[in-house]
């Protein structure tokens, strides 16, 4: 599976980690399992890695029929969505970029993709300033890099 999540619940906050080969039907189901994850809730803080992709699935149909799914998540009782794509790589910046453009017809959705570690966890309100002091108390997102 090229994608996980995982719920942070003390910080808001959904941390998304993509790895190697992305792919929209992994997109897609671990989506599922998010949006049927009991501590889901719409508005919820979005940190999605790309920082270890090495290939992006390009399928803008799916890509848009799956954005329309998150949208009714995220958005769902009007509540806004911020989402931070951290891109250190020009592989993460195109993907990112895609990802960003498909979210505008999306009001309650900010999107921005962001290459620093730092900032992005900045944005999102957080102290922490890097991903291992935010993730790095979960045994199994340690084992993840």
């Amino acid at each position: 599976m090229s994608v996980t999540y995982t719920i942070l619940k003390e910080h808001g906050l959904v941390y998304v980690k993509y790895k190697g080969v992305v792919r929209i039907k992994d997109t897609m189901e671990t989506f599922a399992r998010y949006a049927g994850d009991p501590d889901c809730r719409p508005g919820q803080k979005q940190f999605v890695d790309l920082s270890k992709i090495t290939e992006v699935e390009q399928d803008f149909a799916k890509l848009m029929e799956i954005q329309a799914k998150k949208a009714e998540v995220f958005m769902a009782g009007g509540a806004q969505t911020i989402m931070v794509y951290y891109a250190p790589t020009a592989l993460g910046q195109r993907m990112g970029g895609i990802i960003v453009r498909s979210w505008e017809p999306f009001a309650s959705v900010v999107a921005l993709v962001i290459d620093s570690e730092t900032e992005a966890l900045s944005v999102l309100g957080l102290r922490e300033t890097r991903i291992d002091d935010l993730i790095g108390h979960i045994p199994e997102l340690r084992t993840q890099k």
